[in-house]
């Protein structure tokens, strides 16, 4: 799709003419035409029967000016991966897998309500990555961020001293954490898992192979 004429494209793949769009999204044809010329843009409730009526996302429709990254998992976003609200529209804070009409599908997501609404939620998470900085993990780098992660994904089976094989999380939970390369270099990283419980720190190989645990902590 050409991203000067995005507008212009969508149309012509629809099969339809500046008049016929023109009375679908209740303006003149003219407008239409300043559109497809770069002259103006549309404004948002245009843009809302636009992205309906081509199915593509608001970003796609004024030539996908910024990089869409859902908040929940960090995934890079594309008209095919964002979430979509109960009306159909899109969604374009979250990919597909994280929300789908309008409820979050992960249970820390969830459960982000009780933390007071998303700017609690992201106190929370700045929260954590305090306290994952203040263990001072000796060649672990410095937490910038988490993300939401499936229990399923990152459920590592560690062997204790007593030769014990044990995993600490859930298959079936989500948790916030991240993979980070070690200071000192090599090809093994610390990998971070976090509830409202716990925190959780360990290392691993390749593909995660021979993990070790560094911390398990009560919050």
């Amino acid at each position: 799709m050409n991203a000067k004429n995005p507008i212009y494209e969508l149309r012509m793949l629809k099969g339809l003419s500046q008049d016929e769009l023109a009375e679908k999204v209740f303006v003149t044809r003219q407008a239409v035409s300043r559109w497809e010329n770069g002259e103006t843009t549309p404004n948002t409730e245009t843009l809302k029967l636009l992205s309906k009526l081509f199915d593509v996302s608001i970003n796609t429709l004024v030539g996908a000016p910024r990089k869409m990254i859902c908040h929940c998992c960090g995934m890079e976003l594309d008209d095919a991966t964002t979430s979509r609200e109960i009306d159909g529209g899109f969604n374009e804070d979250y990919c597909k897998w994280c929300y789908h009409e309008g409820e979050f599908t992960l249970d820390f997501w969830q459960r982000y309500r009780e933390l007071g609404g998303e700017e609690g939620f992201e106190r929370f998470k700045q929260q954590l990555v305090d306290e994952f900085n203040a263990l001072n993990v000796d060649g672990m780098p410095k937490v910038e961020g988490l993300n939401v992660l499936s229990g399923s994904y990152i459920n590592l089976e560690y062997t204790l001293p007593s030769g014990e094989k044990v995993k600490f999380l859930d298959d079936n939970a989500t948790y916030l954490g991240n993979q980070l390369h070690c200071l000192y270099g090599g090809s093994r990283c610390f990998g971070i898992a976090a509830s409202m419980q716990f925190l959780l720190v360990c290392t691993y190989g390749p593909f995660g192979e021979d993990p070790e645990l560094v911390i398990y902590k009560k919050r």
